[in-house]
């Protein structure tokens, strides 16, 4: 996903409160019924038409099928498959979640044999030994019937150790280009020190393979690093995407300013909390980044925050001129965000004023972009459809 000047008031508080319920009592289906194409608008300061698609009650995160059906998680636990011609419906069978604070039902992902295996993956915070965590589960997607379901879900992955709280289990889910491995993001859980700790998973990205295990030949695990380490000194890590040439990239919020966009690289220190480019919520500097500091900077960095929440690479035909380029969406900031790749290097490019929170940023089968508000401060929790002018 994707701080905090405008909201902040403690460092639990985060602008990022992963999304507040909607409005009680809200029947997010029979409003979806309600939503017509005629809702599309269009805003001079904008190169696309915003269509309002649907609502939802607090969404995380969304994937398409390979038939243009979605599947969106929602915060509190509930699983959706949005249809373009038919009611939104509830998928049973999802695992039990801790939606306190920024917990909740968080990524889901395709397997990379979905069209033969059916199999979905699934984030999600829970309460076990120790306190809470973020975890990793696999399903498969029945919607054979009138009623969707998940049948033989499993927890694969659980991030070590549990701790005390309800913020930054990040829980983002990317798969090599190849389908060969599964890379996870474990947030540092608001504690600071895991980040750096090379025995847990908190503050990390992870390669997996597939079965949840941890990936042979992972670039630390030689060093006395938990063996499922690929990248180190993370903060709470929102976003992860490769592009066309099998670079991966993530997005992270920064603490009080300095959020970011990455190139991860194996075996690599990010910083956090040695340095980062912002501050402590209570107002204690952390060095910035530094030529010869011994950490890998941010490609890019934001200051004020943006909140960032989500990243997709777009690949599609419908906008060419972004082609290969990041898209983010900001919480705090409000906004979707465009970054210009050039290889392994990037840059800022677009920030469109959204109105609202945005959560998450997909890319549709024929190449629109798709946005899901998160539902908090005022944001209504709605799907966007973005296609071309005109």
């Amino acid at each position: 996903m994707m701080i905090r000047a405008a909201f902040l008031l403690t460092a639990a508080s985060l602008s990022l409160t992963a999304c507040n319920a909607a409005t009680p009592g809200t029947d997010a289906d029979t409003q979806n019924a309600q939503t017509k194409e005629a809702n599309a608008t269009t805003s001079a300061d904008k190169p696309f038409t915003v269509t309002d698609v649907a609502q939802f009650n607090a969404p995380w995160a969304m994937t398409f099928l390979p038939d243009g059906r979605a599947l969106i998680t929602e915060k509190a636990g509930t699983l959706k498959l949005w249809q373009a011609d038919g009611p939104v419906l509830d998928v049973s069978g999802a695992p039990k979640v801790d939606s306190a604070g920024q917990g909740g039902l968080m990524d889901v992902v395709l397997s990379p044999d979905f069209a033969t295996s059916g199999l979905i993956y699934l984030s999600f915070s829970e309460t076990g030994e120790g306190g809470k965590g973020v975890a990793l589960a696999t399903a498969k997607l029945d919607t054979s019937g009138d009623a969707p379901k998940l049948t033989g879900l499993k927890t694969i992955f659980r991030a070590t150790p549990y701790v005390s709280g309800d913020g930054h289990y990040s829980g983002r889910i990317a798969f090599s280009p190849d389908g060969k491995y599964l890379f996870f993001t474990n947030g540092e859980r608001q504690k600071f020190d895991p980040a750096q700790d090379p025995k847990v998973t908190l503050g990390k990205v992870l390669r997996l393979n597939p079965d949840g295990t941890p990936a042979a030949g992972n670039p630390l695990a030689a060093k006395g690093f938990h063996p499922a380490v690929w990248s180190y000194g993370h903060r709470n890590l929102l976003g992860l995407a490769f592009d066309a040439a099998g670079n991966l990239w993530e997005q992270e919020m920064g603490p009080k300013g300095g959020d970011e966009v990455n190139l991860i690289q194996p075996g690599l220190n990010y910083g956090y909390p040695k340095v980062s480019n912002g501050d402590h919520y209570d107002g204690k500097p952390i060095p910035d980044h530094a030529p010869g500091d011994g950490f890998e900077a941010p490609k890019v960095w934001w200051n004020p925050s943006i909140s960032p929440g989500g990243l997709m690479i777009y690949s599609g035909a419908m906008f060419p001129q972004w082609k290969g380029d990041a898209f983010i969406g900001g919480l705090s900031g409000q906004a979707l965000i465009r970054v210009d790749i050039d290889g392994t290097n990037a840059k800022k490019g677009d920030q469109w004023d959204m109105g609202a929170r945005i959560r998450e940023v997909e890319q549709g089968p024929d190449g629109a972009i798709w946005l899901l508000e998160d539902g908090a401060q005022g944001s209504q929790g709605r799907l966007l459809k973005l296609t071309p002018k005109g």
